[in-house]
């Protein structure tokens, strides 16, 4: 899968370049990172990608022209994918979004805004899908891009393994349970009972349960969204109607 970067700042997106999972299914030739910086398609001598707001305001906005010139190299490159923004005022990135890129093995052009925000027209004219992290804001798109990298590439067949991606949170439509490890007993708090018994069917219910609690009170909307879909058994419903 081949991601194209358009940034300010390249020197950041080491961080998933030469780090952790992402860093290892890169050298594995399972993703590929192309950075390009809209200021080498700039004519003047400061290479200005900004300017100040039509109509009054603070801060400066990101140019169309730039931008527009950059993904149209990066279409001459050979990526055809999907084109993304980042701003607070977009779709919500979640775990179906990144599922279905990645089962549509598409690859990603981001594009990643700083100072204001980035001339309207481009986003109009260039931009398939705005995406946001959640409701607050960002001195730029560059983190938005690695979280979503980060979270597309974790799902790659061959990142890590199969049975790590498919119960953690969101793929069973639930938030994860809690994890222990060793030692048993660390500062006078042992480990759940039942994860030490070795009785497969009870530990995969407290499991389950577990995931349920924890999704009821933090995330009720999850678990609207898991009933509509499906996704709780006749199980889970009796115990979400004695426990809430």
């Amino acid at each position: 899968m081949r991601f194209d970067v358009v940034t300010l700042f390249a020197p950041m997106f080491e961080a998933v370049t030469e780090h952790g999972i992402t860093s290892r299914a890169i050298k594995r030739g399972l993703w590929s990172l192309n950075t390009w910086n809209p200021r080498e398609e700039t004519f003047d001598n400061h290479r200005t990608v900004d300017d100040r707001p039509f109509g009054g305001g603070p801060g400066m906005v990101m140019m169309a022209e730039p931008l527009a010139r950059t993904v149209e190299r990066i279409r001459a490159s050979g990526n055809r994918g999907p084109v993304v923004s980042f701003a607070p005022n977009g779709k919500r990135l979640t775990d179906a979004m990144v599922r279905e890129w990645v089962a549509n093995a598409r690859d990603l052009v981001l594009i990643c805004g700083r100072y204001e925000g980035i001339d309207q027209r481009f986003l109009d004219g260039f931009v398939d899908e705005t995406v946001s992290l959640g409701d607050f804001v960002l001195s730029g798109g560059e983190l938005p891009a690695m979280a979503l990298i980060d979270a597309v590439v974790r799902q790659l067949p061959g990142a890590i393994k199969e049975l790590s991606t498919l119960d953690e949170s969101f793929s069973t439509g639930l938030l994860d349970a809690p994890h222990y490890t060793r030692p048993e007993v660390w500062r006078g708090q042992g480990v759940p009972e039942v994860l030490l018994s070795g009785h497969h069917a009870n530990i995969v219910r407290w499991t389950r349960e577990k995931s349920l609690e924890l999704t009821a009170r933090t995330r009720a909307d999850l678990i609207e969204k898991a009933r509509a879909d499906g996704k709780l058994d006749k199980a889970d419903e009796k115990w979400l109607r004695e426990h809430r």
